[in-house]
């Protein structure tokens, strides 16, 4: 009988631990921005590893990420290309107060296919316009999307801009330019150098001057709507000492 009893106490212990565990674990829904794709999915892959919870990333540009976050989309965090659309979000106190953090930095680069011969080097009035000829340069849309935000700001900056504003492909978003440039549709893009070095099919002509647009910061927080329990835990984790390394190996820095 004392063995029955103890061993029905063991049960019921384990059974109370198994309850205990599937209580602590909690998915977690990420809004980022598309140029995060290689990179976060990594770290999402070692969050999961390490803690049991199940991460759900959704990638596109960082204005339809916000204005599906200001729509009520179910999300717990969201990893924007730079302020503004962060701003955005946080302007209409959808933010969860003290979570927002400068998550990581990048730079960019003017790009063509691999297989091209194309040489440019990028300055005041450097001769983008004249290497374009009749074809158009990829970009993500300069009026919305940061990467394309970013490009417009540079080439305005390089005097270019005027002389190639009518040329340009508009993508939804930089890695949709991305593959206008690596399948030989558009001989130029402009994208981000981690959008560069996640694809073999293109090559870097020449990297923008640090100077000629706003500095490249990824924001993120937890969304005030979130009900995840883990989602605190996830945004330390993408900054911590393991994630460093992880982002860096694709090509991040880190923003603090």
């Amino acid at each position: 009988m004392r063995r029955l009893r103890a061993a029905a106490a063991s049960l019921v212990l384990v059974l109370a631990f198994c309850i205990v565990s599937a209580a602590l674990a909690a998915d977690v829904t990420v809004f980022a921005a598309a140029s995060l794709k290689e990179a976060l999915d990594q770290q999402a892959k070692q969050f999961e590893a390490s803690t049991g919870n199940k991460v759900v990333v959704s990638y596109a540009a960082s204005n339809a990420l916000a204005k599906q976050i200001e729509s009520a989309a179910p999300a717990d965090v969201f990893i924007a290309a730079d302020r503004d659309w962060m701003d955005y979000v946080d302007k209409r106190s959808l933010l969860a107060p003290g979570t927002r953090v400068d998550l990581l930095r990048n730079t960019l680069v003017l790009i063509a296919p691999a297989r091209s011969a194309a040489s440019l080097r990028i300055g005041p009035e450097f001769g983008l316009a004249a290497a374009l000829g009749k074809e158009k340069l990829a970009m993500a849309n300069p009026d919305s999307v940061p990467a394309g935000k970013y490009g417009k700001a540079a080439l305005e900056k390089l005097g270019v801009w005027a002389s190639v504003a009518n040329r340009v492909a508009r993508a939804d978003n930089v890695r949709a330019a991305l593959v206008l440039v690596s399948r030989g549709e558009a001989p130029f893009g402009i994208v981000y150098a981690t959008d560069a070095q996640a694809d073999k099919r293109v090559r870097v002509v020449d990297k923008f001057p640090a100077d000629s647009y706003p500095p490249i910061v990824y924001p993120a927080a937890v969304l005030a709507s979130s009900q995840s329990r883990a989602a605190r835990s996830f945004l330390d984790y993408i900054r911590s000492a393991p994630a460093k390394r992880g982002w860096e190996k694709y090509g991040f820095a880190m923003a603090q």
